[in-house]
């Protein structure tokens, strides 16, 4: 009988962009972290991945070239084995298609620079994946990717769990696949917690015995920060103190694990000779419905993160979107602007950011801004309204607006809208069937479901603040309607301002004459905004109008082609809150600046303004028999642990704008 055995690979990830670590330390953590790194598979002959981006290893260069030098010797030796991630770490679910295509290839050019040749293996950027980024992998030529197994894993329940010991196929619907070596949280965190002492070697070894087995099996003993170890980056105020040499304790383990014949150390990209092992080799769907982006580690530590917490991550991934467009439609932009803004994209100026360092990146994007002919801050909403346009009173003869008590009812060519003026224009009815009998989104009132727990009133266009102790604001105030019609745009406009204990909300409901759309601005006038959930722009869904076993909701996230989600009637809702610190636990990627949701014989697309905001969409979904609620949503503000306020917040309003369109 064959006894039982392990193949273990570590790699190491290297981010001298780290948020909380200042420019003037990068040295030292050069000296603490990567250096014993270099000495440790030096000493034991171990074959070990070391990742870091573009950026970091200029850096490396201009401070302590001679780590570069015995890098690329260790290198040649096979021992080091290097794991590209692009130029700068982006959160590519995030960003355009054309900047995650730039950032491959410039970090590609890097790596080529530095170490003489091209890594063919690539890390996903804080293990933020989406289907999307697998094209721009191949493009460079990337024979596989490292990605968490634990939470697609979660979502996942058809998948055998021990496919997360063999390396598998990562697939786009489109028929693209990529090798996929499997990265584990709870691996790294056990690993972490013996370096730092909460747990013994014993416990440790323990650990990666009940992954023995007698069958062909990889494991990642490591795969996180490199930072960690012998130093603190200062994120937390419950970082331990460092007692001991932790770089000795990471020694004493590997020196363990190489005498013990049961375990054998393979470098990450040995894990591929396993592709042709039993259960090796499957095509996996890493998205879901349920996580359209996966992240590594526990709940708290998801898509949120990057795209409306921290210090401004809504203002600053707005700004940068606002960039993008202007270099996009230059043909003269340089390589060094689009290297400029892959850099202002990292992913580390949207956490745990220091004063000094925020304060630099703020001058750098302003910088850029001016150079590609930005004015910041972006001008209000409502203020955008040039004065002399053609407004009028009087509407088109195939254009009714009534006012029936409490609603306003508008019935153009295009769609009947009934919108409710006690509720602060929240959408009561949107179709297109001029009788107003098939409405596709609207309000579900209170007892329209008969369960206690969805007895509430479910509208469709308002917006809903929530902090902690807090009673929550939304703009579901009585407000009086004033209704204009721009001849010039052939546009009818419905404006209202609401009053809301944090200020006033101005609110502009668009419907053009003959579309079969209907767009929402808002504009909030409020002071410092709490930290804290902003979400508005709730679209729910009318039951009756969409067939439950054929709804879907389709985006971009980051690639250049859409990615299709299916509920299936599981339960969804990215905006629940994780604990009282976290306030939702996914979201959903718009780099195209829409998504669709509906079923096969109509859909809604629903688009955003990204020059005002760029928004993160939600969704959520629930079986309620004999029918089901479904919504819509977006978020221009999250909670979590890196969330801060920013004074540059209360210096102009947040405008945010959204469209829905029928389509069919």
């Amino acid at each position: 009988m064959r006894s039982s055995s392990l193949q273990l690979f570590s790699f190491f990830h290297l981010n001298l962009m780290y948020s909380s670590i200042e420019e003037h330390q990068r040295l030292q953590v050069i000296e603490r972290c990567y250096w014993p790194l270099l000495d440790l598979t030096e000493r034991y002959n171990i074959k070990l991945g070391i990742e870091a981006s573009g950026i970091t290893l200029e850096i490396i260069q201009d401070l302590d070239p001679h780590w570069i030098a015995k890098l690329k010797q260790l290198q040649n030796r096979g021992l080091c084995e290097f794991i590209g991630c692009g130029y700068a770490q982006i959160i590519g679910p995030l960003v355009p298609s054309l900047v995650n295509a730039k950032n491959l290839s410039f970090g590609q050019q890097i790596y080529q620079e530095k170490l003489g040749n091209r890594p063919q293996i690539s890390l996903i950027n804080e293990q933020a994946y989406s289907a999307g980024l697998i094209p721009h992998y191949l493009n460079v030529g990337d024979r596989a990717i490292i990605m968490e197994w634990n939470n697609p894993f979660r979502h996942h329940p058809e998948w055998q769990p021990e496919w997360r010991y063999l390396p598998q196929l990562a697939c786009t619907h489109q028929g693209d696949e990529i090798p996929l070596i499997w990265n584990k949280s709870i691996a790294f965190q056990k690993f972490q917690r013996y370096a730092h002492g909460e747990i013994e070697l014993d416990e440790h070894l323990h650990y990666l015995e009940t992954h023995l087995a007698t069958q062909p099996r990889a494991f990642p003993l490591y795969g996180n920060d490199a930072e960690i170890f012998g130093y603190r980056p200062g994120r937390y105020h419950t970082e331990a103190e460092i007692e001991f040499d932790e770089w000795q304790r990471i020694e004493e383990l590997f020196s363990t694990l190489t005498a013990d014949d049961r375990f054998e150390f393979i470098s990450p990209s040995q894990v591929l000779n396993l592709m042709q092992v039993l259960n090796a080799g499957n095509r996996l769907y890493l998205e879901s419905a349920e996580q359209p982006i996966p992240v590594k580690k526990q709940g708290k530590y998801n898509i949120t993160r990057w795209s409306v917490t921290g210090r401004n991550d809504l203002g600053i991934n707005t700004a940068c979107w606002r960039i993008f467009d202007r270099l996009k439609q230059n043909p003269d932009t340089s390589d060094r602007q689009w290297r400029e803004l892959c850099y202002l994209w990292s992913s580390d100026f949207r956490t745990h950011i220091t004063e000094t360092r925020w304060s630099n990146y703020q001058k750098c994007l302003k910088t850029l801004a001016k150079e590609v002919g930005i004015l910041e801050p972006v001008p209000p909403i409502f203020a955008s309204i040039s004065g002399d346009r053609d407004f009028s009173e009087t509407l088109p003869d195939d254009i009714q607006v009534e006012r029936e008590k409490r609603y306003l009812n508008i019935v153009t060519p295009g769609a009947r809208i009934c919108l409710n003026c006690r509720r602060g224009l929240a959408i009561e009815r949107f179709g297109v069937d001029r009788t107003g009998e098939d409405w596709l989104v609207g309000t579900l009132h209170h007892g329209y479901y008969d369960d206690i727990q969805w007895g509430a009133d479910y509208y469709t266009g308002h917006l809903v603040f929530e902090t902690p102790g807090q009673p929550k604001v939304a703009d579901l105030n009585p407000v009086e309607p004033i209704v204009r019609y721009d001849r010039q745009r052939e546009l009818l406009q419905i404006e209202g301002i609401v009053a809301t204990p944090l200020g006033n909300v101005r609110k502009r409901i668009c419907i053009p004459r003959e579309k079969p759309r209907i767009s929402i601005a808002y504009q909030l006038d409020w002071g410092e905004q709490p930290i804290g959930a902003l979400r508005l722009g709730h679209i729910t869904l009318n039951p009756k109008a969409f067939q439950s076993s054929q709804l879907f909701y389709r985006n971009h996230q980051g690639g250049d082609l859409p990615e299709t989600f299916f509920p299936n009637d599981r339960p969804i809702d990215h905006s629940r809150s994780v604990s009282f610190l976290v306030s939702a636990e996914s979201g959903i990627g718009l780099t195209q600046g829409w998504i669709e949701v509906g079923d096969r014989q109509r859909w809604l697309r629903i688009g955003i303004d990204r020059q005002y905001s760029m928004l993160l969409g939600m969704f959520q979904y629930q079986r309620i028999d004999p029918d089901y609620f479904c919504r819509l949503l977006f978020s221009a503000r999250e909670m979590d642990e890196t969330s801060r306020i920013d004074p540059m917040r209360s210096s102009y309003p947040l405008s945010c704008a959204i469209s829905i369109e029928v389509r069919s």
